[in-house]
């Protein structure tokens, strides 16, 4: 039964800060987003992905996804949507759409008619949004049905959010997250430590914190608790999806224990940045368990 829903598929064109590049690789959250959930599950039996494609999408740069459940997957006239990502030497990451903006709409929607009769029962769905710029309706009509919904910034807002769209925006997710930079410009003149419990105001549940390698926070309002953990050691190759992989993990996981999913989180972004795009396969059980327990072993637990 599938239980555990991603969302989008863009063709990445990466182009790295010493002018390298590596053209064609699979990206735009979804993918990576159900590789961290199989990953942390240790199957993609569960696991499905959902995206508009065109016929430029081989059967090659989806190999990686090899065990997830692809029947999301609808093919149409236009093509897969495809963008230059630019990183830079300080961490940033600019996106410039390749393909025309009048083609992504259709490739990119989300809402119930793009979803399988086999999905419709999913307990977990994981997407990315433009804060300030996103089209709440699918995910409160999911909230309202009692899935578990979670939503994460793949940018920072263009200007602070007004505290009615901050509250839009919490109130229709279970779980909320977005690197530092992303989450800072949703507030105008607050503190991390003033910002961090705006949320909690509008009724979220957890909210999730990255900071690259220093690791990431979680604010479990449920349980008042703050837990933090620092990156896991990994051999950087590509830094491209990490976040998704940590928030696939972390909600297939979540069910579980808030803690246990932020360890699943920090060892599957650990897999991923040691790659160039998708891992190939889904991580040795033993090796997995070996990082599994080392994150569990620096997790650092305080109360809100």
């Amino acid at each position: 039964m599938i239980e555990h829903i991603a969302f989008g598929i863009i063709i990445d064109d990466l182009v790295f800060p010493d002018g390298q590049t590596q053209m064609g690789v699979l990206g735009g959250g979804g993918p990576q987003t159900a590789w961290g959930m199989a990953a942390a599950l240790g199957s993609g039996e569960q696991v499905g992905l959902v995206a508009g494609v065109g016929d430029d999408l081989s059967d090659d740069m989806l190999a990686s996804l090899a065990g997830i459940t692809l029947d999301g997957l609808r093919q149409t006239k236009n093509p897969t949507p495809r963008a230059w990502q630019i990183h830079e030497h300080d961490g940033r990451r600019t996106q410039v759409w390749r393909t025309p903006p009048r083609n992504l709409g259709e490739q990119l929607a989300k809402n119930f008619d793009v979803l399988p009769e086999n999905y419709r029962n999913a307990q977990n769905f994981h997407w990315g949004i433009h804060p300030g710029d996103a089209d709440l309706n699918f995910a409160k009509a999911l909230h309202a049905e009692g899935k578990r919904v979670s939503l994460e910034a793949f940018k920072g807002a263009s200007q602070p959010l007004t505290e009615s769209q901050r509250r839009e925006l919490f109130s229709a997710c279970d779980v909320f997250s977005a690197g530092c930079d992303e989450f800072m410009p949703l507030f105008d003149n607050l503190s991390e430590d003033e910002a961090v419990i705006q949320p909690q105001k509008s009724g979220l549940k957890t909210l999730m914190i990255r900071n690259g390698a220093d690791g990431a926070s979680v604010y479990d309002y449920l349980n008042q608790r703050l837990i933090h953990a620092p990156a896991l050691p990994a051999d950087v190759v590509d830094v491209t999806g990490a976040g998704n992989a940590f928030s696939g993990a972390f909600i297939a996981r979540l069910a579980e224990d808030v803690a246990e999913a932020l360890c699943h989180g920090l060892v599957t972004a650990a897999y991923m940045i040691e790659h160039m795009g998708i891992p190939p396969n889904f991580p040795d059980a033993d090796d997995y368990q070996q990082r599994l327990d080392a994150a569990r072993n620096s997790l650092n637990e305080t109360s809100l």
